[in-house]
């Protein structure tokens, strides 16, 4: 896609809600990321808003990207204690590559999690985004192996954090 405006993070709204579940289990799905049974979870969208701060990212008021931000509760798996944060579910919309818009929220969870106090930001990913992993380690996110787990038997995921 061709960069003509930067991305604009903000809130999801319940109006919001079906576009992302749509963006979310269609990227998850055709790129093979995900079991059946995990597309079930990216499908719900109104538990992961009651769990987290939803936001989308929006190119010409279209929605094009979402993540769940974790500043607490049980949503947060990975969170080792109240100082860290965690995002989740990140996704962008495969037309939308290339403009800034997975920075773009990332950049948004950090600011929101610096200004909730928060010291650290954590999350886990699948080994096989890459093209995530170069975001993660271009915003200065570092491999943290010794947290790496397994939410399922055959599902192995890395984690990567940033000190805020």
């Amino acid at each position: 896609m061709t960069r003509t405006a930067e991305p604009v993070v903000e809130a999801a709204t319940p109006a919001d809600f079906e576009r992302i579940r749509e963006l979310t289990v269609g990227v998850y799905r055709d790129e093979e990321l995900s079991s059946a049974e995990y597309l079930t979870q990216l499908a719900d969208v109104e538990g992961r808003a009651g769990r987290s701060q939803l936001l989308v990212a929006r190119l010409g008021g279209r929605v094009v990207g979402s993540v769940a931000l974790v500043l607490d509760g049980d949503f947060g798996e990975i969170t080792a204690g109240p100082a860290e944060a965690a995002f989740r579910m990140l996704v962008v919309d495969p037309a939308a590559r290339g403009a800034g818009v997975g920075e773009a929220l990332v950049r948004t969870c950090l600011d929101r999690a610096r200004a909730a106090g928060k010291a650290t930001m954590v999350l886990s990913t699948d080994p096989r985004m890459t093209a995530a992993h170069r975001l993660y380690e271009r915003l200065g996110f570092r491999r943290l192996p010794e947290r790496d787990w397994s939410p399922v038997p055959g599902v192995d995921l890395r984690v990567y954090t940033l000190e805020l």
